[in-house]
């Protein structure tokens, strides 16, 4: 039971991520590239599980048209979204309600959105979310290359957790909330 926990827990933070990332895009006047489709390693270090190592993500433009989808209609409960743009720099300050908590969040990512970027998030959440009052996310992505056989968009691998696909989780998650 507590690896499921976990294991939801930490694909929540990474939809966050993914989120905020999107949202940005959604906020500037054009929208920030999406990332190639095909394979990603995305390292994450996280405050509550550091050095989980990498994961792995079969993408499409499907998948990410989701996640920017999911960040369009979590917008709705954000009371600030200000985003600023410097070269291949989004920086990100924003104040959102998520499960019941008020999430403040300052992020900066960077990069080719198509071959390789980076990003950090600080949030802090007020009441603790899961337990948790501060988060802190460090996260490293480049593409690898064409997906897997036998691999289908979506498809998150990460180690010693096994496999799931985010489109899926993220479609439960909208059927649940109607």
């Amino acid at each position: 039971m507590k690896y499921r926990h976990h294991l939801r827990s930490t694909f929540s933070l990474l939809v966050f991520g993914f989120a905020s990332v999107s949202l940005a895009g959604a906020a500037l006047a054009g929208d920030m590239p999406k990332r190639k489709s095909g394979l990603w390693e995305i390292n994450m270090r996280h405050n509550a599980s550091p050095g989980m190592g990498p994961m792995q993500q079969c993408i499409d433009q499907n998948t990410d048209n989701l996640m920017q989808q999911k960040a369009k209609d979590s917008k709705q409960d954000c009371s600030v979204m200000d985003v600023k743009t410097s070269g291949s720099k989004v920086i990100i300050h924003s104040v959102c309600k998520i499960e019941g908590s008020t999430a403040t969040t300052d992020s900066v990512f960077e990069g080719a959105f198509d071959s390789s970027y980076k990003g950090t998030m600080k949030t802090q959440f007020s009441p603790p979310m899961h337990g948790m009052s501060e988060s802190n996310m460090a996260l490293d992505a480049r593409w690898l290359g064409p997906c897997k056989p036998g691999q289908k968009p979506g498809d998150v691998i990460m180690p010693n957790m096994g496999g799931v696909n985010i489109n899926e989780m993220m479609k439960q998650h909208q059927q649940q909330q109607r």
